[in-house]
């Protein structure tokens, strides 16, 4: 396992370029004018909230700029039940900016958190975050992942310059959105060894401080999710500051490898095809939990093939050219024209030819006893995660979101197209196990047996 120094919160803000103020606490949403007058500005402010958010939180912190005497404009309100972080939202906000010098308090999550993030960025103005749930890690990253034009991508953007979470809103979060979060922290387990895998390739080397924020008290962080399920308030403190810390590790690294890899990657393909179950778009933190399991049960077959004699000239012999994978991923996405232009995109640049398919395999074959060893270390076994997540009261199996286990199958292809980032779906398409070990996966006996349930 990658040596991780342990960081606190603390340590964590001190050395994030972006957010420079964090709030944490019972009790607190009174202190928002606070931190606006303190980081953001003088206002005016515009409190930013949807249907649900509003009602939970967006009150308080109006009558709290209120009471301050901050100027504060008539509130804005997305009234859609179905809101997602799509870059049409982010323009509605820009539209109501232009004309005034307003900064926005966001008061939500996720998808509102990304959405006035974006907008911020397209009006070069700071904003600030007021957390209504303890849903995903996305309040202090770097960058939104917002659809734009049908495709799922992450858009360059600055985080907010100050964030205030009072716990007692966040405990009080609907039905299971703090059971996403823990989702969305476990993730990071196998996003590391994505990440050991690609350092060790020399294609995205370790950003020490990224991975050390990060990993050095996932453990830790992770160890209450009986009480994540039960909403005890120190067990959704510890998550908060979990998903906060891994917003930081992706400020000062400039990127979301530190915390997302292949798990990631099911989530964006069925975000991205608009799946829904029992007629709404499952939550990304419970996709997230399925890709979890679905990108643990491909590393544990993997890691059981014997990679150390791999015939790289055979496997050089059988490798298509970029031309066949495009067909192949046009075939799969069945030409889905927005889908298309992102991997066209992307596979494009992550594409080896045969030549430097030979050089990375050889240096695959000559580390690999070596590089399983740390892909081990870092990896609990699939059963512990899934008892994990389900303690927690997250999805472990596809069914749970409505995909089926053919569907699934199809979705370990479809994944290895849509970005650049080389993860364990690589390393076992390029090492020719792939299919292989979706047999195991999917075959009698398996993690999904096709035809059961």
């Amino acid at each position: 396992m990658i040596k991780a120094k342990p960081y606190t919160l603390d340590e964590a803000l001190a050395v994030a370029p972006e957010t420079r103020c964090l709030r944490v606490g019972r009790g607190i949403v009174g202190a928002a004018p606070d931190l606006f007058r303190e980081h953001v500005g003088q206002g005016p402010a515009l409190v930013v909230g949807d249907v649900n958010t509003f009602p939970a939180a967006g009150h308080a912190v109006m009558e709290a700029f209120q009471a301050a005497g901050l100027p504060v404009l008539e509130p804005f309100i997305f009234r859609e039940r179905d809101l997602h972080a799509d870059v049409v939202y982010s323009e509605q906000l820009e539209s109501a900016l232009r004309g005034n010098t307003a900064c926005l308090v966001a008061v939500g999550s996720g998808c509102l958190n990304d959405i006035c993030k974006y907008a911020s960025h397209l009006v070069q103005r700071r904003y600030m975050c007021v957390a209504t749930a303890a849903s995903m890690d996305g309040y202090t990253s770097y960058g939104a992942a917002m659809t734009l034009k049908g495709g799922k991508q992450t858009l360059v953007c600055p985080a907010p310059v100050a964030v205030l979470a009072d716990v007692d809103i966040i405990r009080a979060a609907p039905g299971e959105m703090n059971s996403w979060g823990y989702a969305d922290l476990l993730a990071k387990v196998p996003a590391g060894a994505d990440w050991i895998l690609a350092d060790a390739l020399g294609t995205e080397p370790i950003h020490q401080m990224g991975w050390d924020i990060v990993q050095g008290r996932l453990r830790e962080l992770l160890d209450d999710p009986v009480g994540v399920r039960n909403r005890a308030p120190d067990a959704i403190g510890k998550l908060i500051e979990a998903l906060l810390m891994g917003g930081f590790a992706m400020q000062v690294s400039r990127s979301t490898r530190a915390a997302s890899g292949a798990e990631h990657l099911f989530s964006h393909t069925w975000e991205m095809q608009n799946h829904t179950h029992n007629g709404q778009m499952p939550s990304h933190g419970f996709k997230v939990a399925v890709g979890t399991m679905a990108a643990s049960a491909l590393y544990e077959s993997l890691l059981r093939k014997p990679i150390e004699q791999l015939d790289v000239e055979a496997c050089c012999a059988t490798w298509p050219d970029l031309q066949s994978l495009m067909d192949r991923a046009r075939t799969l996405f069945d030409g889905h024209p927005a889908i298309m232009e992102i991997v066209n995109r992307e596979l494009s640049v992550k594409y080896c030819d045969r030549a430097q398919l030979a050089v990375q395999l050889s240096l695959v074959k000559r580390i690999w006893p070596e590089l399983r060893n740390q892909l081990r270390e870092q990896l609990p076994p699939m059963e512990t995660l899934r008892h994990m997540l389900v303690q927690a009261g997250a999805p472990t199996a596809p069914e749970h979101i409505g995909i089926t286990r053919e569907r699934l199958r199809r979705t370990y292809w479809q994944a290895s197209f849509i970005r650049r980032r080389i993860t364990v779906l690589d390393l076992a398409l390029r090492t020719g196990f792939l299919e292989d070990c979706l047999d195991e996966i999917f075959g009698a006996g398996g993690v999904w047996p096709s035809g059961a349930k």
